[in-house]
């Protein structure tokens, strides 16, 4: 590369999120609320919708992967929520538990959930800083 040449980090294009099965793992995220952008099940991938965004969460299948611990050593994936409370009902509803109860933060509330293969999604809200919110 140059140096006339421009570096920088735009946005995010997806995060990918190792599953051991992608119809298992797909009405797993249906259930916690999220809806399937597309699904090409000879790649084994789908991609979740997130907001009106158009990079999503793209679930990939590793082969060989079983089930795994509830938390793992991984990086978490947090989301943007109106409330993370009335969040936290809605996944329980949907039969899905949740790691602990909702947990303040420095913005708000955050809950998380464990897929079956351990990966880790948080679901937060800005209550606490409006101002940072989506929705400001």
């Amino acid at each position: 590369m140059s140096d006339d040449e421009s570096y920088e980090l735009l946005g995010f294009d997806n995060v990918l999120i190792p599953v051991g099965d992608l119809t298992a793992a797909v009405a797993f995220y249906e259930r916690a609320g999220f809806a399937v952008g597309f699904r090409f099940d000879e790649g084994g991938i789908a991609l979740l919708r997130v907001g009106g965004e158009t990079p999503g969460i793209l679930l990939r299948v590793e082969e060989g992967l079983g089930h795994r611990p509830a938390v793992w050593a991984a990086p978490r994936v947090w989301l943007e929520v109106p409330d993370a409370r009335v969040a936290a009902r809605r996944l329980k509803d949907a039969g899905i538990a949740v790691l602990d109860e909702p947990f303040s933060v420095a913005t708000g509330w955050t809950v998380e959930v464990a897929d079956p293969w351990g990966n880790v999604l948080g679901f937060t809200d800005y209550l606490k800083r409006p101002e940072l919110g989506r929705r400001a």
